[in-house]
């Protein structure tokens, strides 16, 4: 009895922190969907009972389906080992893919996924803060001028802050986000009072009847009414840290009533008096909670652009590990939570990105046009992934595959043709952003594969070195030399230029391959693999999964086996430093090798990325025509 208890506690508990950090992009899109409906430069919707209707039953269907049905009856069970996200889903999907097409194909659409993804993580900072503070206009329009100072401001505070973690801040995002569901709640039943009738736009007929009487009118406000599912994804992202359950609780319980109750509020808001459509959320309230509004609102934007930040530091260290990104300093923000990271590159990049969004688009209206594309691009690539994942990992029969694909299918492209029309508004932004990131992560994977070509294609056989040194064996020194290198059965160039050199070889030599897998966590026992070799050599392979935190010392002292007990203080790790060099070689078009030239040279060494003692490393370079 007591453990139920403590179980229902923790769900709860859970549930509520999830609060916090999932829904927070979604539960702060009724600050502009509605409005943003409504504001369509071409072919804008009417301002009439039956249209608001209609777009009243599109959201709340659109939250069903996609949401409620795609993400968390489906897509939340493709989980790989309880990790979620669109990197878990690309390496879920890879996993049992067939042919080199097929892996190709996936490895191309889970790129895609993630360029949509930091596309969105640029706008949903952007967006959220700015239509917060633009509640200063309902309350006084005369500091109508002061918005995009103090959003930058705000944004400012936003990213400085991120070095110092969330963990202490972390604590009141959960409650802070209660009340403010709480809040959008109130206001829809309030508003609701004055024109009941509204709810009955929760029957799709009025959905249905709103495409058959205006088609165009309706598929262009597709565009908008996307807004309302912005932040789905995040359910899916961040199950890694909640579980499933919580979400699922949190989502059908409260978030989904409280958003239901607001869109329909600020539809009975517009029917009572369409004025109201200069800015239906701030307009539902009485003018002396304004104020205290803009505070809790900008809050809850605060909250919803801190989650999506904190995603895009995950998306890109799982990205970086699974070789899509150059190494790049990742620092931990707590000691007890493996998950809270800062990575200062993509902090910066971030907040420049950020703040050009804003002072170039100027409004959350401008920028609603580029919000679109990033969002339902990346809908449909979850549809296309995730259906890869019942087929192949899953084994559904191809029935039931379509039949999943074509209904979620359908509803994505819709959304996403819709924001295609909007292109020229700002659409564009996300294509360009998520095209530029595209190149980046194809060069960098395309150039490591040919490197590593190169390399392996000049390394000698391991085994017959040590033949080698057995039928003519130089000096060995004292101590032990580990050499890093991502080939195990050649030697690597560092241990060749040594013995070249300096005519030594340590009496201990360890060749050392770290792998990062496509699962998030490697078990204890799988974690490091040792292979005895003769003449006190040793071959070791660490595979680390694509969400530990590397740290070869440690690791390796914790797994000492077969011979392998290092000293700290009498071991060197020695680490291959290539020149690279552009030749006119035809493997890779020249502007994508200086390209990944460029990348290689800004690259985090290795000495941090897998925590190895800065007075215990020794680099040997080499010049390598690429």
């Amino acid at each position: 009895m007591e453990d139920k208890k403590n179980q229902k506690a923790s769900l709860a508990t859970l549930s509520l922190s999830a609060l916090g950090v999932v829904f927070g992009d979604i539960g702060t899109s009724p600050l502009y969907t509605m409005k943003e409906v409504f504001s369509l430069s071409k072919h804008p919707v009417a301002l009439t009972e039956f249209n608001v209707l209609g777009i009243l039953s599109l959201i709340f269907w659109s939250l069903i389906m996609i949401v409620s049905a795609k993400y968390v009856a489906f897509i939340m069970r493709a989980d790989n080992r309880g990790e979620g996200g669109i990197m878990a889903l690309l390496s879920l999907a890879n996993k049992n893919a067939p042919s080199g097409n097929k892996r190709n194909l996936i490895m191309i659409l889970g790129i895609l996924g993630a360029c949509m993804f930091y596309a969105d993580g640029m706008i949903t900072p952007a967006i959220s803060v700015l239509s917060a503070i633009e509640g200063l206009e309902v309350v006084a329009p005369s500091l109508s001028h002061l918005i995009i100072p103090i959003t930058l401001v705000v944004l400012f505070i936003l990213f400085y802050a991120q070095s110092k973690g969330t963990n202490v801040v972390g604590t009141f995002f959960g409650p802070i986000m209660f009340f403010w569901f709480l809040t959008l709640a109130l206001l829809g039943i309030i508003n609701i009072a004055q024109e009941p009738h509204v709810l009955s736009a929760i029957n799709p007929l009025y959905a249905f009847h709103f495409f058959q009487l205006s088609p165009m009118v309706a598929f262009v406000a597709l565009g908008a009414v996307v807004l309302s599912v912005t932040g789905a994804e995040a359910l899916y992202a961040d199950m890694g840290h909640f579980g499933r359950k919580p979400i699922r609780l949190a989502w059908f319980i409260f978030v989904l009533p409280a958003l239901t109750l607001n869109y329909f509020g600020q539809g009975a808001l517009i029917i009572s008096n369409p004025e109201n459509i200069k800015n239906p959320f701030y307009l539902m309230a009485p003018e002396f909670l304004v104020i205290p509004l803009i505070i809790l609102a900008t809050l809850a934007a605060i909250i919803a652009s801190q989650a999506v930040i904190t995603g895009a530091f995950s998306v890109s260290r799982q990205a970086l590990l699974l070789g899509f990104l150059p190494r790049m300093h990742v620092e931990h923000t707590s000691e007890n939570q493996e998950g809270q990271i800062y990575l200062p590159r993509i902090n910066w990049l971030l907040m420049i990105a950020v703040m050009a969004l804003v002072v170039t688009f100027k409004s959350s209206g401008n920028l609603a046009g580029a919000y679109g594309i990033a969002v339902t691009g990346d809908m449909v690539i979850s549809t296309l992934l995730a259906s890869f994942v019942f087929y192949e990992v899953w084994k559904w029969n191809s029935i039931k595959t379509v039949i999943f694909m074509a209904i979620f299918l359908i509803i994505d492209l819709a959304f996403f043709s819709a924001n295609i029309l909007k292109i020229p508004d700002g659409g564009w932004f996300p294509i360009l952003i998520g095209s530029v990131i595209f190149i980046l992560m194809t060069t960098w994977k395309k150039g490591r594969a040919i490197l590593y070509k190169i390399l392996k294609g000049e390394a000698i056989e391991i085994n017959s070195f040590i033949t080698s040194i057995g039928t003519n064996p130089p000096p060995r020194v004292e101590g032990t030399a580990i050499f890093l290198t991502p080939n195990p059965d050649g030697v690597p160039h560092a241990l060749f230029h040594n013995l070249k050199h300096n005519k030594v070889i340590h009496e201990k030599v360890i060749i050392l391959t770290v792998m990062f897998m496509d699962y998030p966590h490697s078990l204890k026992k799988d974690l490091v693999t040792v292979e005895k070799l003769p003449h006190d050599f040793y071959k070791v392979t660490v595979k680390y999964g694509f969400k530990d935190e590397p740290d070869l010392p440690k690791d390796l002292a914790l797994h000492a086996k077969n011979g392998i007990n290092i000293d700290p203080m009498n071991s060197s790790y020695f680490i291959g430093k290539e020149i690279l060099l552009a030749t006119p070689k035809e493997n890779m078009n020249y502007w994508r090798k200086k390209l990944f030239i460029g990348l290689f040279r800004s690259a985090e060494t290795i000495t941090n990325q897998f925590k190895l003692p800065p007075n215990r490393v020794v680099e040997l370079g080499s010049q390598v025509l690429f």
